[in-house]
């Protein structure tokens, strides 16, 4: 190899290993990002937890299923007013049939025209309901397929035609915003954890500036997909007082993250 070309390789190395190393810049100076997010329009959302989140002033993301709205329509309406972000979480919760309670709405038996109509069915009861049409997406229990064997497919493709980002669940790591796919967030559970686990969390999320996406259900009911409250009171107490973490609802992080990096 010539001494030019030698010269031209190292060059070419040494720019992407600087353009590797080059930070992803949160505004103000933050230090990462956070989005609270919640799933399926469990009545404790509206009843117990937006009280919680209104009271450190914290702007939360919920990922709703029409039915469950419309049983606590007063609940769901308040938190609209009062600045949630309302998430579409389709409309009849499809999930693999290896769940037994989703046999009826297996994805195994989904066709990606089926799966179209379930966004479009559960906006158009949102849009109604509460007169916000969701653009953010969460996948039911986490799973981005349908059909099975050869037949295969992901149906990430139709969330990103449809919305602007889409949320998976039971993940082990938060989002680069560098690099992430913002069609397949990863979604890290805050349930049944304390707030020191997540404050763990946090801190390893905060050192690499990522965008943490902490995922929950029911809020302080008991059982297995909860988060505590005092889990909850204690994470937002912490969030209000250091001016290092970002915290704002799903979309408003997506549209930061797609207009501040090179991949759009």
């Amino acid at each position: 190899m010539s001494k030019n070309l030698i010269a031209l390789f190292l060059l070419f190395l040494s720019f992407n290993i600087s353009a590797q190393e080059q930070e992803f810049k949160w505004p103000e100076g933050k230090q990462m990002a956070l989005s609270l997010t919640w799933d399926d329009a469990r009545p404790s959302q509206v009843q117990i937890g937006t009280d919680i989140l209104n009271k450190y002033d914290t702007k939360a993301t919920f990922y709703v299923l029409p039915g469950p709205v419309y049983d606590q329509l007063g609940g769901w309406k308040q938190a609209v007013k009062d600045g949630h972000e309302i998430g579409n979480h389709s409309y009849n919760h499809p999930c693999s049939g290896n769940f037994l309670w989703a046999r009826k709405n297996a994805l195994e038996e989904y066709s990606e025209e089926k799966m179209e109509l379930e966004f479009e069915a559960s906006n158009e009861k949102i849009t109604q309901m509460l007169g916000v049409t969701p653009t953010q997406f969460a996948y039911p229990c986490g799973q981005t397929f349908i059909q099975r064997g050869t037949e295969t497919k992901s149906y990430v493709p139709l969330v990103a035609n449809k919305f602007k980002s889409g949320r998976t669940w039971l993940d082990e790591v938060p989002n680069d915003p560098a690099y992430c796919d913002l069609y397949q967030l990863t979604g890290v559970e805050m349930d049944g954890k304390s707030f020191e686990e997540i404050l763990a969390i946090i801190d390893a999320a905060r050192k690499d500036g990522l965008w943490l996406v902490l995922a929950g259900h029911e809020i302080d009911k008991g059982g297995l997909q909860t988060t505590k409250t005092k889990t909850l009171e204690k994470l937002l107490k912490y969030l209000s007082e250091t001016d290092a973490i970002w915290v704002a609802p799903v979309g408003a992080i997506t549209e930061y993250v797609r207009a501040n990096r090179e991949l759009e």
